[in-house]
């Protein structure tokens, strides 16, 4: 990364200190923690329910719990649009589909990245999922 675009990144320390302001203001304003696995689940619920509402209905986790837009699916779309806001402002944005770091230990290939990158969303998901995130 060149200084010009140090210049206009944000501070790491300001972006945590805000996101904690974020979720300080969460809990007090709906009582609970924002977090985004939950929203997968959900998400995935609502798609499947558009084709098969009837195996949607009898799951288990959806039984107490009907997938459907709620505050915290609008937060973690919100997160998506203020990255894409914050990166176009700062003019760093770049569509890359194999970052260089990622290039100079492991090769060029974005497949390999994809098979990589989706793997480890499985076991992140399954660990959040797991610890009732």
């Amino acid at each position: 990364m060149s200084d010009e675009t140090n210049n206009r990144s944000w501070s790491p320390y300001l972006a945590g200190a805000l996101s904690g302001l974020v979720l300080i203001l969460s809990v007090w304003v709906a009582g609970k923690y924002f977090g985004a696995s939950t929203t997968f689940v959900r998400s995935v619920g609502m798609i499947e329910q558009t084709f098969r509402s009837e195996a949607v209905a009898t799951m288990d986790y959806f039984v107490k719990t009907t997938p459907k837009i709620d505050w915290q699916w609008t937060f973690v779309v919100g997160i998506l649009i203020g990255s894409f806001i914050a990166a176009m402002a700062s003019g760093t944005f770049k569509l890359k589909a194999v970052p260089p770091m990622w290039e100079s230990r492991f090769g060029a290939s974005p497949a390999k990245r994809g098979v990589v990158a989706f793997c480890g969303g499985i076991v992140a998901m399954f660990g959040a999922r797991l610890a009732d995130g």
